[in-house]
């Protein structure tokens, strides 16, 4: 390589210092008598030795690069041993070393890693505030959750047996596993995007994060909450709006995860009906006061119960909905997507995206998903009916039945 072959990771280098370094001078830690030891100018200086050893690795000469990594590495060390004697935060230094490191991945030519490094620290720094107000927000719960949802993906998926085990289409208790980390993942997401919002971005925020985990459960509780004298009706309306609109990107993201040709087949019947939910809540939004408020909290954010029964209800159905495909056809495989839609859509996209999907065909499968979203999406109109009261039982009603037309309209054209 040339001299002018490590310039782009030279500058990259540079500039990973300078945007840290930016941040501790602009936030006051290189100055005043707490200061800590570099600001923009010694973080760009940083950066450079790093990318500077970097080049040399890269061009064979690694006892000169280990040589300058642990010359800056000691006085980032020295640096917060002294400091530390009267304050032992070491952010400064440790983001000095992210810098070194981001250098060093820069100069031997890993450009956009280095750039991605940079930028991720540029941010966790500038973003202390809401941070740390974000960690004040979580309670043992939420680190209980955290923790065992760390070991159940990394000590016990592991252990767990691949298969396929028993009569086809078989078990496979690994990918059945995935599936509980997948959808428990999922609703721990949406509870720590609860905690992180809070109540006063309104009922629709609350909903659409609900609608993360279930929009049926959500579609329930403000239709129940829509009851009680004095309750803000409208605004559980566009509520329940909200969590019926993210439940199409859910499907369509967990059918991308476990069959990506079935996520393309699926687009044109998802899009359709999506639309007209973005537009009603839109809608909603833009017209109805903002109204504090959110979905109940859990007791058990991971919802592990939840989504093991899930993964056994998907084992179940796989292999009612294959019997009764093999007896009777798509007729048979149709009807069971509507009843276990009644229930369960997120079952019924398993089963249509591991398995059966590839035998009944995308297109067919395509088409049972839709039939299971469309019977779905009548019960919830139904509990808008029954249950609701006032502006939310119109508004949700109307809104569901005009995504279940053009759902059905999809279905008897496709």
């Amino acid at each position: 390589m040339t001299v002018f072959d490590h310039v782009p990771g030279l500058a990259i280098a540079a500039l990973a210092g300078a945007v840290v370094g930016l941040e501790r001078q602009w936030s006051g830690h290189a100055e005043g008598p707490a200061a800590r030891f570099a600001g923009i100018r010694t973080f760009t200086l940083i950066g450079l030795i790093g990318g500077i050893a970097g080049a040399l690795l890269a061009d064979g000469s690694p006892e000169v690069a280990a040589v300058l990594v642990g010359g800056a590495a000691a006085l980032v060390v020295a640096a917060y041993v002294r400091a530390s004697r009267t304050d032992v935060d070491g952010t400064t230094e440790a983001a000095a070393l992210v810098v070194l490191a981001a250098g060093a991945l820069a100069g031997s030519g890993q450009l956009g890693l280095a750039s991605g490094l940079a930028a991720v620290t540029g941010l966790l720094l500038v973003e202390k505030s809401r941070l740390h107000a974000f960690a004040a927000r979580l309670d043992g719960v939420d680190l209980r959750a955290g923790i065992r949802f760390a070991a159940m993906a990394l000590v016990v998926l592991p252990l767990v047996p691949v298969g396929p085990f028993g009569p086809s289409p078989g078990v496979r208790p690994r990918e059945l596993w995935a599936l509980v980390l997948f959808f428990s993942g999922l609703g721990f997401a949406g509870h720590v995007a609860r905690k992180a919002v809070g109540a006063k971005h309104g009922l629709w925020v609350a909903g659409a994060l609900g609608g993360l985990i279930s929009s049926t459960n959500v579609t329930l509780t403000f239709a129940r909450a829509s009851r009680e004298p004095g309750a803000p009706s409208r605004a559980l309306g566009v509520g329940t709006l909200a969590a019926n609109l993210l439940l199409f990107p859910r499907v369509l993201t967990a059918t991308a995860v476990l069959n990506w040709p079935l996520a393309v087949a699926l687009l044109p019947v998802m899009l359709p009906p999506l639309a007209v939910l973005a537009a009603a809540t839109a809608w909603g939004v833009w017209r109805t006061p903002p109204q504090a408020g959110t979905t109940p909290a859990s007791a058990n954010p991971l919802r592990v119960g939840a989504a093991l029964q899930m993964a056994v209800l998907f084992q179940g159905v796989l292999y009612a909905v294959d019997a009764a495909q093999a007896w009777f056809g798509q007729a048979g495989l149709l009807t069971s997507a509507a009843a276990l839609g009644l229930t369960d859509v997120d079952a019924l996209t398993v089963t249509m995206a591991r398995g059966l999907g590839e035998r009944a065909g995308l297109d067919d499968a395509a088409q049972a998903i839709a039939v299971g979203i469309l019977a779905n999406t009548l019960l919830k109109a139904a509990m808008a009916v029954v249950v609701g009261r006032g502006a939310c039982r119109g508004l949700t009603a109307s809104a569901l039945l005009v995504v279940a037309a053009v759902l059905a309209g999809l279905i008897a054209a496709g």
